[in-house]
């Protein structure tokens, strides 16, 4: 495979101007979750550096099918769709439209003149797509793994049908000579789980600190806060059996839950049944980051309970804000490696222990680990993580 297609050359010539083309279905700001905000921030940062990037998505705007915000050209390959299904499991037809609408695209000349593209690394059909047509065209692509599934979460969710997700996995990521892996956990498990013989770099997420920091706490403070979606690997139960152990000693502890999904009906009924009506506050989804921001900075800690993470973007945003994070240890939660024990802990899942955990941070009125958490996500500003995502394509 190495023969055939020759060995990796350099991508990136850092003294002059390139024209850089992101490909990824969902696209910021209109979709806000953490593979959608890492590539916005390194596509702005590239723009300020005077790059000339696209990003290829599909069109959640309305009017021509080309738009340009923050110096970045969206272009809408097709129509925007649903990302997920009723049941809130990503859409298999919407993952093939858009895959397909990026072929379409691409031999319409949609990279024309591109020196690289970064390709998401899931959904897997435009990953397909792009890989075809620049290797025809003997252009270079790097592929952005944020997580790795495996064999087991693929039956975890689709049952029998999962042999089929797993083998499609495998085989879109063995294609590109070069990945960049959000977080050494995928790096370790694209090589143990999938086999892969690319170039492996890891260039973890980051976080817009100048922007956490003008932002002011909201006006209602709480205790315990979470923010994500609703569904059933970010495992909300187990906050809400936590806190039922937490209000027995702490009987006016309050946590806010930000964010939707196909389990909100379900956890708010759950939040009830255990008695913690009066406790927890369900938000739904803020549609601008300033207010999530905000309730960050107007909390004491901050909960992440979910049993996989392919990297786990809001500890950092957390820490930005002065938050201390409680991570639960499960064996796919990528986020454990972001804990470094000065701005948060890791804590094992289970509702004593994790109350405990909980419990150990609201008893610090001082904010004794403020400084500890802006350190870390000092570590993690973007002006710094686009250096390096450069210098991983030199």
């Amino acid at each position: 495979m190495r023969k055939l297609f020759g060995s990796r050359r350099p991508l990136f010539a850092d003294s002059e101007a390139q024209r850089i083309v992101f490909v990824y279905d969902a696209v910021y700001p209109w979709v806000k979750g953490g593979a959608e905000r890492r590539y916005h921030a390194l596509a702005k940062e590239l723009a300020a550096r005077g790059h000339d990037v696209h990003w290829y998505g599909m069109q959640y705007w309305s009017g021509p099918s080309t738009t340009r915000i923050d110096g970045i050209a969206f272009h809408g390959v097709c129509k925007a769709r649903p990302l997920y299904t009723e049941s809130g499991r990503r859409s298999i037809s919407q993952a093939l439209i858009f895959g397909v609408s990026c072929l379409r695209m691409i031999l319409s000349g949609g990279l024309s003149g591109a020196q690289i593209v970064d390709c998401c690394g899931f959904p897997f059909f435009s990953l397909f797509s792009v890989w075809l047509v620049t290797r025809l065209r003997g252009q270079s692509m790097v592929v952005t793994c944020h997580e790795v599934w495996g064999d087991q979460y693929w039956t975890e969710y689709l049952g029998a049908a999962g042999r089929v997700g797993a083998l499609v996995e495998r085989t879109a990521l063995r294609l590109p000579r070069q990945i960049i892996a959000v977080s050494a956990d995928t790096r370790d498990r694209l090589s143990a789980e999938i086999g892969v013989s690319a170039d492996v770099t890891v260039v973890p997420n980051g976080v817009d600190l100048a922007v956490i920091d003008r932002i002011v706490a909201a006006e209602q403070l709480t205790d315990v806060l979470y923010v994500g979606r609703l569904c059933d690997f970010k495992n909300v139960d187990l906050l809400l059996e936590s806190l039922a152990v937490l209000v027995r000693t702490r009987p006016d502890v309050r946590c806010d839950i930000v964010g939707d999904g196909p389990d909100r009906e379900r956890l708010e009924s759950r939040a009830a049944e255990l008695g913690l009506a009066d406790n927890v506050r369900f938000w739904g989804f803020l549609t601008e980051a300033d207010e999530v921001y905000a309730r960050m900075k107007a909390a004491t800690v901050l909960v992440l309970p979910s049993t996989r993470e392919g990297f786990g973007m809001v500890v950092l945003e957390a820490n930005a804000a002065g938050l201390p994070v409680v991570v639960a240890d499960y064996p796919a939660n990528a986020a454990k490696s972001l804990i470094t024990g000065r701005n948060g802990v890791v804590s094992k899942p289970d509702p004593e222990a994790f109350a405990e955990a909980l419990g150990d941070f609201l008893g610090d009125a001082a904010g004794r680990f403020h400084d500890d958490c802006r350190s870390v996500a000092l570590d993690h500003d973007w002006a710094g993580l686009t250096t390096r995502w450069k210098a991983a394509l030199a």
